[in-house]
């Protein structure tokens, strides 16, 4: 089934959502795209049902043929100080403060969002699978997200963060219990290493 395109024909939508709220260690990402009248790419979906050869092909072209995107990340310790909930929802806000072009609209993934900038919104539960800019805005936030825990993974290669990217796999977990944490764990997590 393909994506919808706008939830309304009359204002200049962004769609938003981010990636990283169940992982134990590194940022929490959130993307926010406008998509041009013209886009057009029946392969864009959940980025959790793309594989990451083609999540990876995606990212340049949803780039080059949007109106506008912008990535932000929060780290660890804004997530500790702030709750991983809050987190994402203020990286999505710092996404969209980035945008060239200010949206009239907002579209967001999941079903909890702050009010922002007295801009409307709406949340969409499973939205990446409905909606074009959420699906984009995923890609993005996602693939980003990957590149940075490939690249952590170089520091701390014990922890297998180049597969599973800092979610609570069994690998991830049993290098916890040998080595313990490091910065770029979240402490306010429930981490299993005693």
């Amino acid at each position: 089934m393909d994506l919808l395109k706008k939830w309304s024909k009359d204002y200049i939508e962004a769609g938003c959502d981010e990636v990283g709220r169940g992982c134990l260690c590194g940022p929490v990402v959130a993307a926010a795209v406008i998509l041009d009248e013209n886009f057009e790419q029946n392969l864009i979906n959940d980025s959790k049902k793309l594989s990451f050869k083609t999540r990876m092909d995606l990212d340049s072209y949803i780039k080059d043929n949007v109106k506008s995107f912008a990535i932000a990340e929060l780290p660890p310790s804004f997530i500790d100080e702030h709750n991983i909930l809050n987190a994402s929802i203020h990286a999505m806000h710092n996404a969209l403060d980035k945008l060239a072009i200010r949206p009239e609209f907002i579209l967001v993934d999941g079903n909890k969002f702050h009010p922002y900038n007295f801009i409307p919104h709406q949340c969409v539960i499973k939205g990446d699978s409905k909606f074009l800019s959420i699906a984009a805005a995923s890609i993005l936030a996602k693939n980003y997200r990957d590149k940075l825990m490939i690249e952590l993974h170089e520091e701390h290669p014990e922890y297998g963060w180049n597969t599973n990217f800092g979610y609570a796999t069994k690998k991830h977990q049993e290098a916890l219990i040998k080595h313990g944490i490091t910065k770029h764990h979240r402490l306010s997590f429930r981490l299993k290493y005693d």
